[in-house]
């Protein structure tokens, strides 16, 4: 199914809402929770690192690798190994972010994966390691035949697309958990942290939304029986 309007306004709002997470997660982590460090006595230093690299990781740079077939003036050989890098980037850094969670955890005496959230981030990092896995084998190298290709590539792009939308819906439900603990230690409900907060979980969800519109657009006409995996 495709919506009967071109991808290029759609992906352009990809990219500015891609933009506005960004400053977003780094106003909260920096100006109002105190920056970042792998290695502090003040440990919340330390998991700040956690929804800067999942955000980045899995939504912004996933998102912009699942449109990059639709965004990219390039060749569809070129788009490919961007999606493809993109999304090694995206898996490296949420493996990272996942690492700080656990090392927050560890050091201030806090229980690992008690969480729906938790337990949804474990699943989504491990299945968005098979899905980049198995596309590398398949479709680039060292590249399956023909036949299995095509059988592949509906099952790479639906698998892809849901374990992304997970990653949006994951990530809102974390910025819930954060702010509910935050509002429970004495944050004010209808101060501007938690109005931040709010709004980067409500822009979260809308880039999500985009990257859907994106998929679901025309492509060009010259590009029509361009492969295009998420």
């Amino acid at each position: 199914m495709a919506l009967s309007v071109p991808a290029f306004p759609f992906t352009l709002v990809v990219h500015a809402l891609g933009i506005s997470l960004l400053v977003l997660v780094l106003v909260w982590t920096t100006d109002f929770r105190g920056g970042f460090a792998w290695e502090s006595t003040n440990k919340s230093l330390i998991f700040n690192i956690h929804p800067l690299l999942m955000l980045i990781g899995l939504i912004v740079i996933g998102g912009e690798a699942i449109i990059s077939y639709k965004s990219l003036p390039f060749t569809k050989e070129v788009k490919k190994l961007i999606h493809l890098v993109l999304h090694a980037i995206a898996l490296v850094l949420g493996i990272v972010g996942i690492c700080a969670a656990f090392k927050y955890h560890n050091e201030s005496s806090i229980a690992n994966l008690y969480s729906f959230h938790s337990w949804l981030g474990i699943v989504i990092i491990v299945l968005y390691g098979i899905q980049w896995v198995y596309g590398f084998v398949i479709f680039f190298y060292p590249g399956a035949p023909n036949g299995l290709r095509s059988e592949s590539l509906p099952w790479h792009v639906v698998f892809g697309f849901l374990v992304f939308l997970m990653a949006i819906g994951n990530a809102a439900i974390g910025f819930l958990e954060k702010l509910t603990f935050l509002e429970n230690s004495g944050l004010a409900k209808y101060g501007s942290e938690a109005f931040l907060v709010n709004f980067t979980a409500l822009i979260t969800v809308l880039f999500g939304a985009f990257v859907v519109f994106s998929v679901l657009s025309q492509v060009p006409a010259e590009e029509d029986n361009a492969y295009s995996p998420i």
